[in-house]
């Protein structure tokens, strides 16, 4: 039976009289692979940053690994790794220099730092300065520095952003790799439906802070009589117009 890795409990959070996430309950499970989708303002960002603990809940918990987010949030995060937004780093420091900061943090030395560069194609502009990268580089030393502490849960808010085809492909063949063979579980925030369709086998589709859907991709999508998820989406949305 495979390992439960993160448990959101009926997680919301209130601004005032604005409900931004309501009642969310999501499961993962090692080596699943986790589209969650929604338009922009649909709350994606903000449960996301309550799963990293960047957001104090106005209810509910947080698990990763059997580890409460508010009350064992050092242990918690050891096991989860992100990206979140656009990736920030020294511009003026190399890639290397960059990753070599954070691998620090965790006692991690520069064999650690060259593998996760090499594991996401940058290793020949490791030592080019962040300025210098592309959209695509930069989004990519990102993706490095989330596996830099080898966690078991990794969440990318729109990996593929910047790349061309030939990085997007690259992006998708590791993160499929990694959940196959090192059952390392994936949240991905993306609008990007057809890339989550190829590489994710489970997804969850929020709208104003309310889950609408959730569950295996392919059985959504059968259950309901469609094939494209972009199709299931968009009819999902468009059934909820006061959700």
């Amino acid at each position: 039976m495979k390992t439960k890795v993160l448990q959101t409990h009926n997680l919301c959070k209130k601004i005032k009289n604005q409900v931004l996430v309501d009642n969310v309950n999501l499961s993962l499970y090692e080596g699943d692979i986790l589209g969650f989708l929604g338009p922009n303002g649909a709350g994606k960002s903000t449960t996301i940053k309550m799963i990293l603990g960047l957001v104090k809940p106005t209810s509910g918990e947080v698990e990763i690994l059997n580890y409460n987010i508010s009350t064992q949030r050092e242990s918690a995060l050891m096991s989860i790794g992100a990206m979140v937004e656009y990736p920030s780093f020294y511009p003026n420091m190399s890639g290397f220099e960059n990753l070599k900061l954070y691998a620090g943090l965790y006692n991690l030395n520069d064999n650690r730092v060259n593998a996760v560069l090499d594991l996401v194609n940058l290793k020949k502009d490791s030592n080019k300065k962040f300025e210098k990268y592309s959209m695509g580089m930069k989004q990519r030393l990102g993706i490095a520095r989330a596996f830099l502490h080898s966690p078991r849960i990794v969440i990318l808010d729109e990996p593929t952003n910047g790349l061309d085809p030939e990085g997007v492909i690259e992006i998708r063949n590791l993160i499929i790799e990694l959940a196959q063979k090192q059952n390392i579980t994936f949240l991905i925030s993306s609008h990007i439906l057809g890339e989550i369709q190829t590489i994710c086998n489970k997804v969850a589709i929020i709208k104003s802070g309310s889950i609408l859907a959730q569950g295996e991709t392919e059985t959504l999508l059968k259950d309901n009589g469609y094939e494209k998820l972009e199709d299931y989406y968009l009819s999902i949305v468009k059934e909820n117009p006061n959700v």
